[in-house]
Protein backbone atom coordinates (compact mmCIF):
# COMPACT_ATOMS: atom_id res chain seq x y z
CA UNK A 1 0.00 0.00 0.00
CA UNK A 2 2.75 2.23 0.48
CA UNK A 3 4.21 1.58 -2.64
CA UNK A 4 1.05 2.92 -4.41
CA UNK A 5 1.12 5.96 -2.51
CA UNK A 6 4.53 6.89 -3.05
CA UNK A 7 3.97 6.47 -6.68
CA UNK A 8 0.55 8.29 -6.33
CA UNK A 9 2.65 10.87 -4.51
CA UNK A 10 5.27 11.30 -6.73
CA UNK A 11 2.79 11.29 -9.88
CA UNK A 12 1.70 14.91 -8.05
CA UNK A 13 5.23 16.41 -9.36
CA UNK A 14 4.46 16.00 -13.08
CA UNK A 15 2.24 17.33 -15.39
CA UNK A 16 1.34 20.58 -13.17
CA UNK A 17 5.26 21.09 -12.63
CA UNK A 18 5.52 24.43 -15.03
CA UNK A 19 1.98 25.41 -13.80
CA UNK A 20 2.80 25.67 -10.30
CA UNK A 21 4.36 29.37 -11.23
CA UNK A 22 1.22 30.62 -13.07
CA UNK A 23 -0.43 32.68 -10.57
CA UNK A 24 3.11 34.62 -10.36
CA UNK A 25 3.69 35.45 -14.13
CA UNK A 26 2.28 38.80 -13.91
CA UNK A 27 4.21 39.71 -10.78
CA UNK A 28 7.39 38.10 -13.00
CA UNK A 29 6.81 40.15 -15.64
CA UNK A 30 6.44 43.35 -13.78
CA UNK A 31 10.03 42.38 -12.26
CA UNK A 32 11.63 42.07 -15.46
CA UNK A 33 10.10 44.27 -16.88
CA UNK A 34 13.07 46.03 -18.12
CA UNK A 35 14.65 42.55 -19.80
CA UNK A 36 13.94 42.39 -23.55
CA UNK A 37 10.90 40.39 -24.75
CA UNK A 38 10.31 40.10 -20.85
CA UNK A 39 6.63 38.84 -21.78
CA UNK A 40 7.77 35.75 -24.02
CA UNK A 41 10.53 35.09 -21.72
CA UNK A 42 8.57 34.83 -18.67
CA UNK A 43 5.59 32.72 -20.37
CA UNK A 44 8.49 30.46 -21.52
CA UNK A 45 9.46 30.06 -18.18
CA UNK A 46 6.33 28.30 -17.58
CA UNK A 47 6.49 25.96 -20.40
CA UNK A 48 9.91 25.61 -20.63
CA UNK A 49 10.37 22.52 -18.61
CA UNK A 50 7.97 21.12 -20.96
CA UNK A 51 10.00 21.12 -23.67
CA UNK A 52 12.97 19.02 -21.97
CA UNK A 53 10.31 16.82 -20.59
CA UNK A 54 9.66 15.90 -24.37
CA UNK A 55 12.93 15.19 -25.06
CA UNK A 56 14.44 13.53 -22.07
CA UNK A 57 11.26 11.57 -21.99
CA UNK A 58 12.71 9.26 -24.44
CA UNK A 59 16.00 8.77 -23.03
CA UNK A 60 14.18 7.86 -19.66
CA UNK A 61 12.21 5.17 -21.15
CA UNK A 62 15.51 3.77 -22.77
CA UNK A 63 17.33 4.18 -19.38
CA UNK A 64 14.90 2.19 -17.31
CA UNK A 65 13.88 -0.62 -19.60
CA UNK A 66 17.76 -1.12 -19.79
CA UNK A 67 18.88 -0.23 -16.20
CA UNK A 68 15.82 -0.33 -13.67
CA UNK A 69 13.37 2.15 -12.79
CA UNK A 70 14.09 3.11 -9.00
CA UNK A 71 17.70 4.40 -9.00
CA UNK A 72 16.82 6.89 -12.15
CA UNK A 73 13.37 7.68 -9.83
CA UNK A 74 15.34 8.52 -7.16
CA UNK A 75 17.80 10.77 -8.84
CA UNK A 76 15.22 12.52 -10.82
CA UNK A 77 13.32 13.49 -7.78
CA UNK A 78 16.40 15.17 -5.96
CA UNK A 79 17.05 16.72 -9.04
CA UNK A 80 13.06 18.65 -8.94
CA UNK A 81 13.98 19.70 -5.75
CA UNK A 82 17.22 21.12 -6.99
CA UNK A 83 16.31 22.46 -10.23
CA UNK A 84 12.59 23.63 -9.09
CA UNK A 85 14.17 25.68 -6.41
CA UNK A 86 16.34 27.66 -8.24
CA UNK A 87 13.75 30.77 -8.66
CA UNK A 88 13.93 30.86 -4.71
CA UNK A 89 17.19 33.25 -5.14
CA UNK A 90 17.95 33.43 -8.75
CA UNK A 91 17.19 37.00 -9.94
CA UNK A 92 18.67 35.97 -13.47
CA UNK A 93 16.32 34.99 -16.28
CA UNK A 94 19.18 32.97 -17.92
CA UNK A 95 19.45 31.33 -14.62
CA UNK A 96 15.76 30.79 -14.24
CA UNK A 97 15.40 28.87 -17.63
CA UNK A 98 18.31 27.20 -16.84
CA UNK A 99 16.90 25.75 -13.46
CA UNK A 100 13.11 25.11 -15.40
CA UNK A 101 15.08 23.12 -18.43
CA UNK A 102 16.67 20.79 -15.43
CA UNK A 103 13.12 20.90 -13.47
CA UNK A 104 11.81 19.34 -17.07
CA UNK A 105 14.41 16.35 -17.48
CA UNK A 106 13.46 15.62 -13.90
CA UNK A 107 9.74 15.42 -14.67
CA UNK A 108 10.57 13.21 -17.38
CA UNK A 109 12.04 10.95 -16.03
CA UNK A 110 9.61 11.04 -13.08
CA UNK A 111 6.54 10.89 -15.31
CA UNK A 112 7.76 7.86 -17.58
CA UNK A 113 8.99 5.76 -14.18
CA UNK A 114 5.98 6.41 -12.35
CA UNK A 115 3.41 4.92 -14.99
CA UNK A 116 5.91 2.20 -16.06
CA UNK A 117 5.90 0.72 -12.57
CA UNK A 118 2.24 0.91 -11.92
CA UNK A 119 2.38 -1.22 -15.24
CA UNK A 120 4.68 -3.61 -13.42
CA UNK A 121 3.00 -3.62 -10.65
CA UNK A 122 -0.66 -3.68 -11.46
CA UNK A 123 -2.76 -5.27 -14.31
CA UNK A 124 -6.35 -5.91 -15.86
CA UNK A 125 -9.29 -3.47 -14.74
CA UNK A 126 -7.41 -2.89 -11.64
CA UNK A 127 -4.62 -0.89 -13.67
CA UNK A 128 -7.70 1.05 -15.04
CA UNK A 129 -8.48 2.06 -11.69
CA UNK A 130 -4.93 2.65 -10.57
CA UNK A 131 -4.29 4.58 -13.76
CA UNK A 132 -7.73 6.79 -12.90
CA UNK A 133 -6.59 7.34 -9.34
CA UNK A 134 -3.00 8.34 -10.59
CA UNK A 135 -4.49 10.86 -12.82
CA UNK A 136 -6.52 12.21 -10.24
CA UNK A 137 -3.52 12.57 -7.63
CA UNK A 138 -2.07 14.57 -10.42
CA UNK A 139 -4.86 16.44 -10.54
CA UNK A 140 -5.57 17.19 -6.99
CA UNK A 141 -1.79 17.56 -6.46
CA UNK A 142 -2.40 20.50 -9.02
CA UNK A 143 -5.12 21.87 -6.95
CA UNK A 144 -3.13 22.12 -3.87
CA UNK A 145 -0.44 23.59 -5.45
CA UNK A 146 -2.28 25.99 -7.86
CA UNK A 147 -3.81 27.57 -4.73
CA UNK A 148 -0.69 27.07 -2.58
CA UNK A 149 1.24 29.58 -5.16
CA UNK A 150 -1.56 31.94 -5.60
CA UNK A 151 -0.84 32.26 -1.98
CA UNK A 152 2.64 32.83 -2.52
CA UNK A 153 2.77 34.74 -5.88
CA UNK A 154 0.54 36.93 -3.25
CA UNK A 155 3.52 37.30 -1.26
CA UNK A 156 6.38 37.68 -3.76
CA UNK A 157 6.96 36.13 -6.70
CA UNK A 158 9.72 33.61 -5.86
CA UNK A 159 6.56 32.45 -3.45
CA UNK A 160 5.91 29.30 -5.64
CA UNK A 161 9.08 28.25 -5.86
CA UNK A 162 9.71 26.76 -3.22
CA UNK A 163 6.90 24.58 -3.66
CA UNK A 164 9.28 22.40 -5.36
CA UNK A 165 11.13 21.52 -2.06
CA UNK A 166 8.35 19.23 -1.62
CA UNK A 167 10.32 16.54 -3.08
CA UNK A 168 12.95 16.61 -0.41
CA UNK A 169 10.18 14.91 1.86
CA UNK A 170 9.16 13.02 -1.44
CA UNK A 171 12.44 11.17 -1.77
CA UNK A 172 13.03 9.25 1.62
CA UNK A 173 9.51 7.43 0.63
CA UNK A 174 11.11 6.30 -2.71
CA UNK A 175 14.44 4.91 -1.23
CA UNK A 176 12.10 2.66 1.35
CA UNK A 177 9.09 1.79 -0.30
CA UNK A 178 10.12 1.28 -3.92
CA UNK A 179 10.98 -1.77 -4.87
CA UNK A 180 13.09 -3.13 -8.44
CA UNK A 181 10.21 -4.86 -10.27
CA UNK A 182 11.69 -8.55 -11.29
CA UNK A 183 13.63 -8.64 -14.81
CA UNK A 184 13.96 -12.02 -15.77
CA UNK A 185 14.37 -13.42 -19.05
CA UNK A 186 10.98 -15.50 -18.90
CA UNK A 187 9.29 -12.51 -17.05
CA UNK A 188 6.34 -10.87 -18.81
CA UNK A 189 4.19 -7.86 -17.82
CA UNK A 190 1.36 -7.32 -15.81
CA UNK A 191 0.60 -4.97 -18.40
CA UNK A 192 -0.67 -5.79 -22.16
CA UNK A 193 -1.22 -10.03 -21.33
CA UNK A 194 -0.30 -10.99 -24.85
CA UNK A 195 1.20 -7.98 -26.69
CA UNK A 196 2.41 -8.46 -29.97
CA UNK A 197 5.76 -8.12 -30.45
CA UNK A 198 5.74 -5.79 -33.36
CA UNK A 199 4.78 -1.82 -32.63
CA UNK A 200 1.39 -1.14 -33.69
CA UNK A 201 2.20 2.03 -35.15
CA UNK A 202 -1.15 2.63 -36.50
CA UNK A 203 -2.65 3.34 -33.45
CA UNK A 204 0.77 4.91 -31.60
CA UNK A 205 0.64 7.74 -34.26
CA UNK A 206 -2.73 8.90 -33.82
CA UNK A 207 -1.96 8.37 -29.71
CA UNK A 208 0.60 10.77 -29.60
CA UNK A 209 -0.81 13.15 -32.10
CA UNK A 210 -4.19 13.69 -29.87
CA UNK A 211 -2.29 13.78 -27.18
CA UNK A 212 0.22 16.51 -28.27
CA UNK A 213 -2.81 18.71 -29.30
CA UNK A 214 -4.75 18.83 -26.47
CA UNK A 215 -1.88 19.63 -24.31
CA UNK A 216 -1.58 22.14 -26.67
CA UNK A 217 -4.91 23.00 -26.09
CA UNK A 218 -4.86 22.42 -22.33
CA UNK A 219 -2.09 24.80 -21.49
CA UNK A 220 -3.84 27.74 -22.77
CA UNK A 221 -5.43 27.82 -18.81
CA UNK A 222 -2.06 27.85 -17.01
CA UNK A 223 -0.38 30.31 -19.72
CA UNK A 224 -3.25 32.24 -21.11
CA UNK A 225 -5.75 32.33 -18.19
CA UNK A 226 -3.44 34.91 -15.60
CA UNK A 227 -3.68 37.66 -18.45
CA UNK A 228 -7.27 36.86 -20.12
CA UNK A 229 -8.56 37.51 -16.08
CA UNK A 230 -7.08 40.74 -16.11
CA UNK A 231 -10.35 42.02 -17.80
CA UNK A 232 -12.20 41.16 -14.52
CA UNK A 233 -9.46 42.91 -11.86
CA UNK A 234 -8.70 39.71 -9.88
CA UNK A 235 -5.67 39.16 -7.98
CA UNK A 236 -3.01 36.24 -8.18
CA UNK A 237 -4.50 34.12 -5.60
CA UNK A 238 -8.11 34.51 -7.65
CA UNK A 239 -6.07 33.36 -10.57
CA UNK A 240 -5.09 30.36 -8.96
CA UNK A 241 -8.56 29.84 -7.75
CA UNK A 242 -9.65 29.68 -11.36
CA UNK A 243 -7.02 27.42 -12.85
CA UNK A 244 -7.35 24.90 -9.55
CA UNK A 245 -10.74 24.62 -10.21
CA UNK A 246 -10.20 23.17 -13.75
CA UNK A 247 -7.46 20.91 -12.27
CA UNK A 248 -9.76 19.87 -9.11
CA UNK A 249 -13.03 18.82 -12.13
CA UNK A 250 -10.35 17.15 -14.12
CA UNK A 251 -9.10 15.44 -11.10
CA UNK A 252 -12.46 14.45 -10.20
CA UNK A 253 -13.68 13.19 -13.42
CA UNK A 254 -10.28 10.88 -13.45
CA UNK A 255 -11.76 8.86 -10.67
CA UNK A 256 -14.59 7.57 -12.59
CA UNK A 257 -12.25 6.55 -15.70
CA UNK A 258 -13.00 3.03 -15.04
CA UNK A 259 -16.52 3.02 -14.88
CA UNK A 260 -16.57 4.93 -17.89
CA UNK A 261 -13.84 2.83 -19.81
CA UNK A 262 -16.10 -0.19 -19.09
CA UNK A 263 -18.89 0.71 -20.62
CA UNK A 264 -16.54 2.82 -24.01
CA UNK A 265 -14.11 2.24 -25.63
CA UNK A 266 -10.84 4.42 -26.12
CA UNK A 267 -12.71 6.01 -29.30
CA UNK A 268 -15.53 6.68 -28.04
CA UNK A 269 -14.18 8.16 -24.84
CA UNK A 270 -12.27 10.93 -26.91
CA UNK A 271 -15.54 11.65 -28.82
CA UNK A 272 -17.10 12.63 -25.22
CA UNK A 273 -14.21 14.61 -23.63
CA UNK A 274 -13.40 16.78 -26.58
CA UNK A 275 -16.91 18.59 -26.39
CA UNK A 276 -16.73 19.22 -23.32
CA UNK A 277 -13.30 20.89 -23.72
CA UNK A 278 -14.67 22.74 -26.67
CA UNK A 279 -18.17 24.01 -24.71
CA UNK A 280 -15.56 24.76 -21.96
CA UNK A 281 -13.35 26.98 -23.90
CA UNK A 282 -16.54 28.95 -25.62
CA UNK A 283 -17.68 29.51 -22.28
CA UNK A 284 -14.76 31.20 -21.53
CA UNK A 285 -14.97 33.34 -24.28
CA UNK A 286 -18.56 34.37 -23.61
CA UNK A 287 -17.43 35.01 -20.06
CA UNK A 288 -18.84 38.53 -18.71
CA UNK A 289 -17.62 37.80 -15.02
CA UNK A 290 -15.08 35.85 -13.15
CA UNK A 291 -17.41 33.71 -12.16
CA UNK A 292 -18.64 32.68 -15.59
CA UNK A 293 -15.09 32.33 -16.19
CA UNK A 294 -14.39 29.77 -13.67
CA UNK A 295 -17.56 27.90 -14.75
CA UNK A 296 -15.87 27.30 -18.31
CA UNK A 297 -12.87 26.29 -16.59
CA UNK A 298 -14.50 23.41 -15.11
CA UNK A 299 -16.67 22.56 -17.88
CA UNK A 300 -13.33 22.44 -20.08
CA UNK A 301 -11.57 20.20 -16.61
CA UNK A 302 -14.27 17.68 -16.79
CA UNK A 303 -12.69 16.50 -20.70
CA UNK A 304 -9.64 17.05 -19.94
CA UNK A 305 -9.80 14.53 -16.92
CA UNK A 306 -10.41 11.97 -18.99
CA UNK A 307 -7.64 12.19 -21.33
CA UNK A 308 -4.22 11.38 -19.45
CA UNK A 309 -5.89 8.08 -18.16
CA UNK A 310 -7.51 6.93 -21.78
CA UNK A 311 -4.14 7.67 -23.31
CA UNK A 312 -2.39 5.89 -20.55
CA UNK A 313 -4.54 2.75 -20.67
CA UNK A 314 -4.68 2.79 -24.40
CA UNK A 315 -1.15 2.29 -24.56
CA UNK A 316 -0.50 0.34 -22.23
CA UNK A 317 -3.15 -1.96 -23.71
CA UNK A 318 -1.08 -2.44 -26.94
CA UNK A 319 2.66 -1.80 -25.88
CA UNK A 320 4.86 -4.98 -26.39
CA UNK A 321 6.73 -5.41 -22.76
CA UNK A 322 10.29 -5.22 -24.15
CA UNK A 323 9.43 -1.57 -25.45
CA UNK A 324 7.10 -0.60 -22.61
CA UNK A 325 9.66 2.47 -20.65
CA UNK A 326 10.38 3.87 -24.22
CA UNK A 327 6.78 3.90 -25.73
CA UNK A 328 5.63 5.13 -22.37
CA UNK A 329 8.30 7.51 -23.04
CA UNK A 330 6.90 8.86 -26.20
CA UNK A 331 3.86 9.34 -24.45
CA UNK A 332 5.63 11.60 -22.40
CA UNK A 333 7.28 13.47 -25.03
CA UNK A 334 3.81 14.15 -27.03
CA UNK A 335 2.32 15.15 -23.72
CA UNK A 336 4.96 18.25 -22.75
CA UNK A 337 6.11 18.82 -25.94
CA UNK A 338 2.49 19.60 -26.13
CA UNK A 339 2.95 22.10 -23.42
CA UNK A 340 5.86 23.56 -24.56
CA UNK A 341 4.41 24.64 -28.03
CA UNK A 342 1.43 25.88 -26.59
CA UNK A 343 2.38 29.66 -25.96
CA UNK A 344 4.02 29.36 -29.51
CA UNK A 345 1.04 28.43 -31.21
CA UNK A 346 -1.42 29.90 -29.72
CA UNK A 347 0.11 33.34 -28.83
CA UNK A 348 0.37 34.00 -32.64
CA UNK A 349 -3.36 33.86 -33.03
CA UNK A 350 -4.43 35.52 -29.69
CA UNK A 351 -2.19 38.67 -31.34
CA UNK A 352 -4.16 38.73 -34.04
CA UNK A 353 -7.83 38.02 -32.89
CA UNK A 354 -7.50 38.87 -28.92
CA UNK A 355 -7.56 36.12 -26.23
CA UNK A 356 -11.71 35.76 -25.70
CA UNK A 357 -11.88 34.82 -29.79
CA UNK A 358 -8.70 32.68 -29.83
CA UNK A 359 -10.96 30.87 -27.19
CA UNK A 360 -13.75 30.62 -29.33
CA UNK A 361 -11.86 29.45 -32.14
CA UNK A 362 -9.76 26.47 -29.97
CA UNK A 363 -13.10 25.41 -28.59
CA UNK A 364 -14.63 24.74 -31.99
CA UNK A 365 -12.08 23.39 -33.26
CA UNK A 366 -12.41 20.75 -30.16
CA UNK A 367 -16.01 20.19 -31.07
CA UNK A 368 -15.04 19.53 -34.84
CA UNK A 369 -12.04 16.99 -33.35
CA UNK A 370 -14.82 14.96 -31.87
CA UNK A 371 -17.03 14.42 -35.09
CA UNK A 372 -14.52 13.65 -36.75
CA UNK A 373 -13.16 10.87 -34.46
CA UNK A 374 -17.02 9.75 -34.18
CA UNK A 375 -17.26 9.59 -38.04
CA UNK A 376 -13.91 7.52 -38.47
CA UNK A 377 -14.68 5.41 -35.75
CA UNK A 378 -17.78 5.29 -37.46
CA UNK A 379 -16.59 3.68 -40.79
CA UNK A 380 -14.19 1.35 -39.38
CA UNK A 381 -16.16 -0.45 -37.30
CA UNK A 382 -16.19 -4.57 -37.78
CA UNK A 383 -19.43 -5.44 -39.64
CA UNK A 384 -21.60 -7.42 -38.44
CA UNK A 385 -21.98 -11.44 -39.46
CA UNK A 386 -25.46 -12.56 -40.44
Amino acid sequence: MLKLITLLIASTMTVMAGATISPALPQMQEFFNNEPNSEFWVKLLLTLPGLFTGLGAPFAGAIIDRFGRKPLLMAAIFLYGIAGGTGCVLSSLTGLLIGRAFLGLAVAAIMTTCVTLIADYYQGPQRNQIMGTQAAFMGYGGVAFLLLGGFLAGLSWRGPFFIYLSAFIILPLVIFSITEPERTAGHTSTLAEDSDTELPIKTLVPIYLLTFLTMVVFYMIPVQIPFYLRNFQVSSAQVGMAIAASTLASATMSLFYKTIKARLSFQMILVCLYPLIGLGYISVSFANSYAFAVLGLIVAGLGLGLMLPNMNVWLNAIAPVAARGRLLGGLTTSMFLGQFFSPIIIQPIAQQIKLGPTFALVGGVMLALAATIAAVSFVNRPARTA
